[in-house]
């Protein structure tokens, strides 16, 4: 035998979802159930009701115009001649005189519980032999004569009663439907949230390869999952992101760290001279500013990431940032033996802010210049598309093989031809941060040879909707 629920375990049913979604969806069915067997009684059994009592008035509107017309024998004839062709033999009638002897009818005499004149009464008769059921009602005539009009209602009563007992076992089943029903909807609940809380309680665990089960039934729980497991999924590259900026922190940091201290170890124990002392102390001031170049620059994503600056964001002509970029860097390019230029229109009008799409651009032409060879171009170029600005940059430089332009926008990473290069990997990731910020996209195409670098900024329509 089952124990008992404990309180406990009461109190815990009360709150569970499934159990109030179960109830919502017993309630609404047998409130459904319910009103249409209200509406079934009243359009049938209600009806014949109606059917009986309009056929009362109408009655006693005609023998009331026989009254008028033929007097008392008039109206006396006229009952006669109506139970005589009363082929349902269901018509009842009763006139009496004011001492309520009968007069005429298929009655024995006036009924005593028959005292309110106009209302409608259903009342046990005895006629012809038989009990039945009648519904009648009372007209007061002139010189004190008392009418009695009605119909028998048996067959209609017992029709009545059975399309009731019939709606009460009807609504009966449909309790129980929707008991079962409700028992099945919090399983389907409870199984679909517990395969939700198993996944969750195994990450909290730290196995975060487990995934939210789908059905394959495409429906909205299919759908939950898809997003649980698409938030997962990207949470998952968040956490290896971040193992591997600690990584790359921890090993790109780690030379210029030592080497400042080696240079001021070396110094203290070696310089013999101000000039000394002071060449040391300068050489490792320049590293420890590289290194604080760096924390300046991943401080300066996760500003961008976190969506900071969209509170600043604005319409704006992007031309002349990128004029000024490309200007500036004409200089560098060349003293590089690399020619840099730039083919934009007179007006760009984007949605966002111009100074990270500078800093942006800036990032691009530094790489393209960085990586270009001597004699080499790259070039800046700006047009309007369907999707937003598009921003091109150009090199003939190694480019980035296929396979590895996926990850060149993450921290730190640095491709096989860059290695050798002066950087600390993060110049891409700030563009990639930018292009998200603006909801636009950074793409890296084969320039063959070199690379092809396209910002996307959406224009002010689109870009409204992230600001």
């Amino acid at each position: 035998m089952a124990a008992p629920l404990s309180a406990g375990s009461r109190f815990s049913l009360v709150r569970s979802a499934g159990v109030r979604f179960a109830a919502v969806y017993a309630a609404l069915l047998a409130a459904s159930a319910a009103a249409l067997a209200l509406f079934l009684w009243w359009s049938t059994a209600g009806l014949l009701d109606r059917q009986t009592e309009a056929a009362i008035r109408a009655d006693a509107q005609g023998l009331s115009e026989r009254l008028a017309d033929s007097g008392i024998r008039g109206l006396v004839a006229t009952i006669a001649d109506r139970l005589a062709g009363n082929v349902d033999d269901d018509a009842i009638y009763l006139l009496v005189d004011p001492a309520y002897k009968r007069i005429a009818g298929n009655l024995d005499h006036w009924p005593q519980t028959v005292v309110q004149l106009g209302a409608f009464y259903e009342l046990p008769m005895h006629r012809a032999g038989m009990q039945s059921l009648a519904q009648v009602q009372a007209y007061i005539l002139p010189g004190g004569f008392h009418l009695l009009i009605g119909r028998d209602v048996e067959v209609r009563s017992q029709l009545r009663h059975l399309l009731t007992d019939a709606l009460l076992w009807a609504l009966l089943i449909v309790f129980a439907m929707a008991s079962i029903g409700a028992i099945l909807v919090r399983s389907l609940f409870r199984n679909t949230l517990a395969r939700v809380s198993a996944t969750a309680g195994a990450i909290a665990a730290g196995d975060f390869t487990q995934r939210v089960q789908i059905t394959g039934r495409g429906d909205e729980f299919d759908q939950l999952a898809e997003v649980l497991n698409d938030m997962l999924d990207r949470i998952g590259r968040l956490m290896e992101g971040v193992r591997q900026v600690s990584n790359a922190i921890a090993h790109d940091l780690r030379t210029p760290i030592t080497r400042a201290r080696t240079r001021l170890e070396d110094a203290s124990l070696h310089a013999g001279t101000v000039p000394e002392l002071r060449a040391a102390i300068d050489r490792a001031t320049g590293d420890l500013d590289g290194i604080v170049a760096v924390f300046q620059a991943l401080l300066r994503i996760a500003e961008i990431e976190a969506g900071s600056r969209r509170a600043s964001f604005a319409r704006v002509d992007i031309v002349p940032s990128l004029a000024g970029v490309a200007e500036l860097y004409e200089a560098v390019a060349e003293d590089r033996g690399v020619t840099l230029s730039a083919d934009l229109p007179d007006h760009l009008i984007v949605f966002g802010d111009a100074a990270l799409i500078q800093q942006a651009v800036a990032n691009l032409v530094d790489n393209a210049v960085k990586f270009s060879p001597l004699g080499g171009t790259a070039t800046v170029s700006a047009q309007a598309r369907p999707q937003g600005v598009e921003i091109v940059v150009t090199d003939r430089g190694p480019g980035i093989p296929t396979e590895e332009r996926p990850k060149a926008p993450q921290r730190f990473y640095r491709g096989e031809s860059a290695r050798h290069t002066p950087g600390s990997g993060l110049g891409l990731s700030l563009v990639q941060a930018v292009a998200q910020l603006h909801g636009g996209t950074l793409v890296l195409e084969d320039a063959a040879p070199g690379l092809r670098a396209v910002l996307t900024v959406p224009v002010v329509e689109q870009g409204a909707k992230h600001a």
